[in-house]
C-alpha cells in the first residue's frame, strides 16, 4: 500500500500526496468541471453558478426543519431566512475582498456580485416550485 502513495507532482516537500483517488481521471474530469477550476468563465459567471446552486438547495432545510415548518407561511419563512443568510454571506465575501491584496479585490467583487444575485435567483427559483407545484 505504500507504494500506492506517492508525492503530488513528484515533489516531496509538496503540501499533499498522490493516491490513486486523487490522481484518476475520474476525479480530475469531475474537479475541472467545477465552476472554481473551469478555464474560460468570468468570475462574475462563476459566483453566478456558485449562487444558483447555493440558493436552491438552502431552501430545503430551512422549509423543512425551520420553526415556522408546520404553519401554512414555511415556504415564505424558508425564503426569507435563506435571503437573509445569503445576505450575510455577501457581506462576509464583501469584507474578505476588502482585505484582499490589490490585484484581488476586483476579482473577489466579481465573484461576490455574481453570487448574491445568483443565489437570490436560485432560492426565488425553489420558492415559486414549491408554491406553485401540488406534486410535492
Amino acid at each position: 500500500m505504500a507504494n500506492l502513495i506517492k508525492p503530488y507532482g513528484l515533489d516531496s516537500f509538496g503540501p499533499s500526496v498522490s493516491t490513486p483517488i486523487t490522481s484518476s481521471f475520474a476525479t480530475q474530469a469531475i474537479f475541472s468541471n467545477l465552476p472554481a477550476y473551469r478555464q474560460g468563465i468570468s468570475h462574475i459567471a462563476r459566483g453566478l453558478e456558485v449562487g444558483m446552486s447555493h440558493g436552491y438547495f438552502l431552501l430545503g432545510p430551512f422549509v423543512s426543519l425551520g420553526p415556522l415548518r408546520n404553519s401554512e407561511i414555511a415556504n415564505l419563512a424558508g425564503f426569507l431566512s435563506v435571503i437573509g443568510l445569503i445576505i450575510i454571506l455577501g457581506i462576509a465575501l464583501t469584507i474578505y475582498s476588502y482585505v484582499s491584496e490589490k490585484e484581488e479585490k476586483l476579482i473577489w467583487n466579481k465573484f461576490t456580485i455574481g453570487f448574491v444575485s445568483g443565489a437570490i435567483g436560485g432560492a426565488g427559483f425553489a420558492y415559486g416550485l414549491l408554491e406553485n407545484i401540488t406534486i410535492f
